[in-house]
């Protein structure tokens, strides 16, 4: 049988790397890769947006490409509920719907499937990073056109200062970490 897996008791913010300049000049990218890598810390991570998601009681965890498909995929097993990956366009093979939405360097699109979620079904949104909520807003959208019904939308980072919340009207928010 093996060994009892060691517990992370320390700041999740040590296990961020900040990248300067990345994707452009100008922007500082928290990396969660060195969280990932560090298995007692993603444990940690995972269990702490579980406690939050599992207070919503979603049926289904929505996350959204890509670091948000690690989180909410780690999540929704966890709690044995279903997964929905949030994609970019062009990624996902059925029938689609499309939401575009600006970024803080420019703009995008996230798809999902038409059937990804029924009406009424009560979803939590996950993903790493909350920066102008653009991304997350969109895929509230997305989701709610289905019919889901949005109770929480969590990430492992928010940048505070970016305001992202204010784009997610009265979906609940919550995050990790808070960075100014």
């Amino acid at each position: 049988m093996p060994a009892a897996p060691e517990r992370f008791t320390g700041d999740l913010r040590s296990l961020i790397r900040d990248v300067p300049d990345f994707p452009k000049q100008g922007i500082l990218f928290r990396d969660v890769t060195p969280l990932l890598q560090h298995g007692p810390g993603f444990r940690c991570c995972v269990e702490r947006l579980c406690d939050g998601i599992a207070k919503a009681r979603p049926a289904v965890i929505a996350g959204i490409e890509s670091r948000g498909f690690i989180f909410g995929a780690a999540a929704a097993a966890v709690l044995g509920i279903g997964f929905v990956p949030v994609r970019k366009p062009g990624k996902l093979p059925w029938k689609t719907r499309q939401q575009r939405y600006q970024l803080e360097y420019g703009s995008d699109g996230i798809e999902i499937h038409e059937d990804a979620v029924a009406a009424g079904t009560r979803v939590a949104l996950v993903d790493d990073l909350l920066a102008t909520g653009g991304t997350a807003a969109a895929a509230c959208r997305l989701l709610q056109d289905l019919g889901g019904q949005v109770v929480l939308a969590t990430f492992v980072i928010e940048l505070a200062g970016l305001n992202g919340r204010a784009k997610l009207g009265k979906v609940p928010v919550e995050a990790l970490i808070t960075y100014p």
